[in-house]
């Protein structure tokens, strides 16, 4: 997402010693995972300290530049539950607190019988606001970084973000030849998908909506996740859903635009094929409802959870506030 970060001058040894440490671990005994657990980190533009939970829970922090966009989580493999922690230790200049949020994870399996799938639940710990929103996936799944990542930072923010399996456990590989990935999208069949989706609707709605926590819930989704969204929405009617956000939203059926009954964000770039800026358009004035198409000039497929540059970056930064403000007021203002 950022270019690598290095150290200020003005580091401490300490702080040389803990950043290197970082850059080329030590060899660590096959049986037992090293203390973070190949910690990612990708940084804010307003950061100046990032905090990195290991697996023991031990808090350790580094100084870096102030070019990148602040997000500190530990690896997205652990199936057991976890505490990621963004905290400023000691910082040059103010923070903001909403990055600093404690966010809880945790690996769940949801429904039963041949409706059980795997899902992450995110929980934020600090000023959680009591409402959920469940985050569908592109083709690369559920237990994918850059997903994960994205879900932490909505996390940050207040929610509680469920992110389902939509795959049972066979998501795209970048390493698998292309040739092969229309046969891999047949073989997930759209009726199974559309089940586990309401399976994972159902366990929110049990767990936030009928216990009075929530009154309404969000839904997120990127390429393959953000075509779903209509789909989902066009079933739900307005039942639990009130507000959407779908990113460069792929296969998306038009005919399913007219049976949506909330408002739709459209977030998407004019270069990306797989989402044409026509189709959009025309998704906008079928589902009306005050719903919103943001087109992003230049920018391609996957630009805002998948930045690939300085300058996409910037971009993804912006589409992540856009979202951030509709969530809310769709979510807490609107309610």
């Amino acid at each position: 997402m950022c270019n690598a970060p290095s150290l200020p001058s003005s580091a401490t040894q300490k702080q040389k010693k803990i950043w290197g440490w970082l850059q080329h671990p030590p060899p660590h005994p096959p049986c037992s995972p090293p203390p973070f657990a190949q910690p990612e980190v990708a940084l804010s533009r307003s950061a100046t300290v990032v905090t990195i939970t290991s697996a023991s829970s031990q808090l350790l922090y580094v100084y870096v530049q102030r070019n990148c966009n602040l997000n500190c989580r530990g690896s997205s493999g652990r199936s057991s539950a976890e505490r990621v922690r963004c905290s400023a230790v000691k910082v040059e200049d103010d923070i903001d607190d909403e990055a600093c949020e404690l966010v809880n994870g945790v690996e769940l399996s949801i429904g039963e019988g041949d409706n059980n799938i795997q899902a992450y639940l995110f929980k934020a710990v600090k000023n959680n606001n009591g409402t959920c929103v469940l985050l569908l996936s592109d083709i690369f799944g559920f237990q994918d970084s850059a997903t994960r990542d994205f879900a932490y930072q909505v996390a940050c923010h207040g929610y509680n973000v469920l992110v389902p399996d939509l795959f049972r456990g066979d998501p795209w590989a970048e390493g698998r030849p292309r040739t092969m990935l229309e046969q891999w999208l047949a073989s997930q069949d759209p009726e199974r998908v559309a089940k586990d989706i309401a399976t994972s609707t159902k366990w929110i709605v049990d767990e936030f909506t009928a216990a009075g926590i929530s009154k309404k819930l969000g839904i997120i989704g990127f390429c393959f996740g953000g075509g779903r969204v209509i789909d989902v929405l066009a079933a739900d009617q307005g039942a639990y859903f009130s507000t959407a956000v779908s990113f460069y939203g792929t296969r998306m059926d038009p005919s399913a635009a007219s049976k949506v009954k909330v408002p739709v964000l459209f977030i998407s770039g004019d270069n990306d094929p797989l989402c044409p800026v026509s189709v959009l358009s025309e998704f906008e004035k079928s589902i009306g409802q005050g719903s919103r198409v943001v087109i992003f000039k230049g920018r391609g497929h996957a630009f805002a959870h998948r930045p690939g540059s300085p300058e996409e970056d910037g971009d993804a930064e912006q589409a992540f506030t856009l979202m951030r403000n509709w969530l809310h007021d769709g979510l807490l203002v609107n309610t």
